[in-house]
């Protein structure tokens, strides 16, 4: 009786802090951030970390516009398409793209993997088209096993940068034991409970199937928190090699400095060489240290992380700010940027794929 309760979503997250709110787990972050705007002289202080990104990569930045930033080699095969393009236009696009089924399609200006989605045919195609209100991306599906969340720093003063944090993600997934059916599967689980009604959505066909004994399918394909991934610390990971590889392909991107790069990869030791890896994401200045949310850690944990983060981040834009002569984002513009964001967002909650 009582584990049945415990089992519900609300008791889910009340006694587990890595899904509260965003504005709870924030609220004491608040005020250290008016500290560090006193200090700047700017409440926007972040907005001067990456400059050749839009806003340093805080809110409202173009993933397209980073991935041009990279050289080719490191990031999937990507193509944008406006928000209103005629699915004929959108199928030329992907063969001159290059781009073959699956694919992942996502927002442009995209956040916590809102309105992601793994595309494997041309009806799925146009839904999502149909659907989606704003730009979006084609992007070629890297079939990587791993992903992990990689956070990179570097002082502009410096030649060298840093490696802050690792997060390997676990994929939303079940083992099938050949009787279960896929959905009794995930009920044993809290943390796909809370993806029970998403799921019944985006994978009804399948959450009544039995799997054999031993045989795993991954129902989210992709490593987001909010998605159902388990997100684990591997910063004990970080040593010499790793970080002059991540380094040496950081400094390769004009102008950033501060942010995490979501990387799918084969193995481990090919990616501490630089080897055999792709760069799905690559976020700036509104980088969470996601690490932080490994269920071993404790709140104060994350406070931690996220002030330490926040002091490079304050840092590196004051450097920029004194070396680079660059100015600090004005009130009106930050101001300006947060509604614009609240908008947006709106529209990312609203999509809704027609059936």
């Amino acid at each position: 009786m009582i584990s049945n309760i415990l089992n519900r979503p609300f008791f889910i997250k009340l006694f587990n802090w890595e899904y509260w709110p965003f504005h709870i787990v924030y609220t004491p972050i608040y005020f250290y951030w008016l500290w560090l705007g006193i200090r700047s002289r700017s409440f926007f202080f972040f907005s001067t970390s990456n400059p050749t990104i839009k806003n340093s990569g805080f809110l409202l930045e173009s993933k397209k516009e980073i991935y041009d930033l990279m050289p080719d080699k490191y990031y999937p095969n990507t193509i944008l398409i406006r928000s209103g393009t005629s699915l004929s236009n959108v199928k030329e696009k992907m063969v001159s793209g290059r781009l073959h089924y699956p694919i992942i399609a996502k927002p442009d200006i995209g956040m916590q993997g809102l309105a992601v989605k793994k595309i494997e045919s041309v009806s799925e195609l146009k839904k999502y088209a149909e659907a989606s209100q704003v730009d979006f991306l084609l992007q070629e599906f890297i079939s990587y096993e791993h992903e992990v969340g990689i956070f990179y720093y570097r002082y502009p003063n410096e030649k060298k940068g840093k490696i802050s944090g690792i997060v390997r993600k676990e994929f939303l997934a079940v083992t099938g034991d050949g009787h279960s059916t896929m959905e009794t599967l995930l009920k044993k689980e809290k943390r796909f409970i809370l993806q029970l009604e998403t799921l019944r959505n985006s994978e009804a066909d399948n959450l009544f199937k039995v799997l054999p004994k031993g045989e795993k399918q991954i129902l989210v394909p992709y490593g987001n928190h909010v998605r159902g991934a388990k997100f684990l610390d591997a910063s004990n990971l970080i040593d010499e090699t790793l970080t002059r590889s991540i380094d040496d392909i950081c400094k390769q991107i004009d102008g950033f400095y501060f942010g995490r790069l979501d990387i799918r990869y084969n193995s481990w030791e090919e990616l501490r060489q630089g080897k055999n890896f792709s760069i799905i994401e690559l976020n700036g200045a509104g980088s969470e240290p996601t690490h932080m949310y490994d269920p071993k850690h404790t709140i104060f944990n994350a406070w931690k992380e996220i002030i330490r983060h926040l002091n490079i981040l304050s840092r590196i834009s004051r450097i920029n700010r004194r070396d680079r002569k660059l100015p600090y984002m004005k009130l009106s513009e930050g101001l300006k940027m947060i509604k614009d964001n609240g908008k947006y967002v709106k529209l990312l909650k609203e999509f809704k794929e027609q059936k």
